[in-house]
């Protein structure tokens, strides 16, 4: 068996040319003298602004709870079945309105049966009085002896202390025929009654709740200061106090659940005279308009309270602040554009801006924008950027 020849027409040599061309590249490239050297990145970027400088009204926020400023219970007061209830319930009452009439007929003859016990001692006080008169006469002309003239001024004034016993058994079957019609003692809005038509009330001494009264308007709302911010609001009203030679009333702000911010405004007018000290706070009490009826009693409160004058702080943007170990810092940018770390005592949040009370100055230049790109010590490439452009317009109310 022969072994075939394989055809290597089908490889074509290459041309001399390019042979030539390869082997000079070849050369050329074993005899450049530059060597690959590294490159380091650039500083990375970031944006810094300078703080904003502005008057700042400090808010004390607490939440609380809403309470009628009067709040009554009805109760029947004397025994007796329930006749007639003459009222809608959750709708608005006046003072005096009449709300529930237990039967009064029981009463009402319990009362003429005292008048007429009144008017038999009223008669026994007239015989009593002509028998001492008759017995005095006959005393004088010794037909009588002392002692039944003695005996009859007592029969008179014994009939005397049983008329001030009848007209008082009067007074109380009047008082309690009286109970049986039951009227609003305040004005607001009732609620449901809870007692039916015909059914005995005041039974056996108990006092039968029937139906409860709120007024809430105004409304007070009630919330606990911790003792820290309780120093801190004394000394401010102190030195507000000073300044003004006066001291006014100290506004208060109050939002539901549902709304924003803290649309209704009052003022408190009530703090305990004593600090908890199981809890480190004490019990404070605004109060607050309600002409419209938008706020009920018991419902859950936010309540914002100033603290002194405003005063000039500085702001940066909540975004520019991180946290750590060692509590909350910012970091600025120094002159060589680099990185210093800045610990800082925060204050009170603004639309946005957050209050710095220490650690920086006005012309400290605050990373904004890329934080996390900046790290302390190494440099940056600063990008200046305003931060009243970061939030837009501010307000200059301030609240924690």
């Amino acid at each position: 068996m022969t072994r075939k020849t394989p055809n290597l027409s089908f490889f074509p040599l290459p041309h001399p040319l390019i042979v030539c061309f390869g082997i000079f590249l070849l050369i050329l490239a074993g005899c450049n003298p530059q060597k690959n050297t590294y490159a380091p990145p650039p500083p990375p970027e970031v944006t810094v602004s300078t703080p904003v400088k502005k008057a700042v009204t400090r808010y004390m926020e607490f939440t609380g709870t809403t309470e009628a400023v009067e709040s009554v219970e009805i109760r029947a007061r004397v025994e007796g079945y329930l006749e007639s209830i003459n009222f809608t319930p959750s709708t608005k009452i006046s003072k005096g309105d009449l709300l529930f009439v237990i039967d009064p007929r029981p009463y009402q003859a319990k009362l003429d049966q005292a008048k007429a016990d009144l008017a038999i001692r009223h008669a026994n006080l007239k015989l009593a009085d002509a028998t001492l008169k008759r017995l005095e006469q006959a005393y004088k002309t010794r037909a009588v002896s002392q002692i039944e003239v003695l005996e009859a001024q007592a029969k008179r004034d014994t009939a005397k202390a049983g008329i001030q016993a009848a007209e008082a058994a009067v007074e109380s079957a009047e008082l309690d025929l009286a109970y049986t019609r039951i009227h609003a003692p305040i004005s607001g809005r009732i609620g449901r009654n809870l007692v039916d038509v015909g059914n005995l009330v005041g039974a056996a001494g108990d006092k039968t709740l029937l139906a409860t009264i709120v007024n809430d308007d105004p409304v007070y709302a009630y919330f606990y200061v911790n003792e820290r911010l309780l120093l801190e609001a004394e000394e401010a009203e102190r030195k507000q106090r000073k300044d003004d030679h006066k001291r006014g009333k100290v506004p208060a702000f109050l939002g539901l659940a549902h709304e924003d911010g803290f649309p209704h405004e009052g003022q408190l007018d009530y703090i305990d005279n004593r600090v908890d000290p199981d809890t480190g706070t004490v019990q404070t009490r605004g109060v607050f308009p309600n002409p419209e009826r938008i706020l009920h009693p018991g419902l859950f409160a936010r309540i914002r309270v100033p603290i002194g004058d405003p005063s000039e702080q500085l702001l940066v943007p909540e975004r520019a602040l991180g946290a750590d170990q060692r509590g909350r810092f910012l970091l600025a940018v120094k002159d060589d554009n680099t990185v210093e770390y800045k610990p800082v005592r925060t204050g009170v949040l603004m639309d946005g801006l957050r209050v710095i009370r220490e650690g920086i100055s006005e012309k400290d230049r605050i990373v904004v924008n890329g934080v996390q790109r900046a790290r302390p010590g190494i440099e940056v490439t600063p990008k200046t950027e305003g931060a009243e452009a970061e939030t837009g317009e501010k307000s200059p109310n301030a609240s924690e």
